[in-house]
């Protein structure tokens, strides 16, 4: 389900064309930038841990459920566990599954060019959040979190201020929204301008161990690119990999099945030391 026609018409402002819904999208991401701001003045160790709770299951949300389990089917779920992953995700409030899925598998088939949807071609700041005001890439999926979505977070907020007051709702709804987009919007533009690459992707993402740790895994960007359709994005012992840890927790409780990983063969041929000795002989 597509938004409203009348919040896809385009207005010039500041140099690009915006909509309605693009507008919308930027005041809810400034507002929860303010709701973050007096943090400091409601401190107390109980929203401190609610914090790291919802960071973590929100987290999860994008990185297990929306990125690996719906994006690139790395691995099967019972349907009331992928249904619980994809409404954390909804939480996290950075799209709905359809909103979500549909960019995402857009900038992996046009990885770092000018339809990919938040390339540092376009400027690092684009990279970073400017894409997430420009929406232009959706489909139907998951109908009714599409629909709904931002009833979620408002019935979310509602809670913890009741069940907290301020502390809880700064915290719970304002802190945690704001890292958490930034750290996952980390992965679009450091992780496609600074690390390392291991494979030959023939693209611009990198491996980078200081996006890897708070983003749950997904900093192994590069190892992604290769193997996209992968389950664990640390491939090394030593890459850290939070949701791949959460996702062997899964297998083994008999609950994730189908999981994918790269074969050594499919690693040699991707290898990126490999090409280019190939290439200058």
């Amino acid at each position: 389900m597509a938004p409203p026609q009348f919040m896809m018409r385009r207005v010039e402002f500041i140099g690009r064309q915006w909509n309605l819904f693009d507008i919308t999208t930027l005041i809810v991401v400034l507002l929860f930038h303010i709701l973050s701001l007096p943090a400091p003045f409601y401190f107390n160790w109980g929203a401190f841990w609610l914090f790291v709770a919802l960071y973590f299951l929100t987290g999860l949300g994008v990185t297990l459920g929306y990125h690996r389990s719906l994006a690139h089917r790395s691995f099967k779920l019972p349907r009331w566990l992928e249904y619980f992953f994809a409404y954390c995700g909804v939480l996290a409030l950075q799209g709905n599954p359809i909103e979500w899925v549909s960019t995402h598998r857009y900038h992996h088939q046009f990885t770092d060019t000018k339809k990919d949807p938040h390339s540092p071609l376009m400027g690092f700041w684009f990279s970073h959040i400017g894409w997430v005001v420009n929406n232009s890439f959706r489909q139907p999926y998951y109908r009714f979190l599409h629909r709904t979505y931002l009833l979620h977070s408002v019935a979310l907020g509602v809670l913890l201020y009741v069940t907290g007051g301020l502390p809880f709702l700064v915290w719970g709804m304002g802190v945690r929204t704001v890292v958490l987009y930034h750290v996952t919007f980390s992965v679009n533009s450091i992780c496609h301008t600074w690390g390392s690459q291991v494979w030959d992707t023939g693209d611009l993402s990198r491996n980078n161990l200081l996006v890897a740790l708070p983003t749950l895994g997904e900093g192994w960007h590069n190892n992604h690119h290769a193997f996209d359709y992968s389950a664990r994005q640390g491939l090394e012992w030593w890459q850290v990999d939070i949701t791949w840890y959460v996702i062997t927790f899964l297998q083994v409780a008999g609950l994730a099945t189908d999981v994918k990983t790269p074969t050594e063969t499919q690693k040699k041929r991707k290898a990126l030391h490999k090409q280019i000795i190939e290439r200058n002989n």
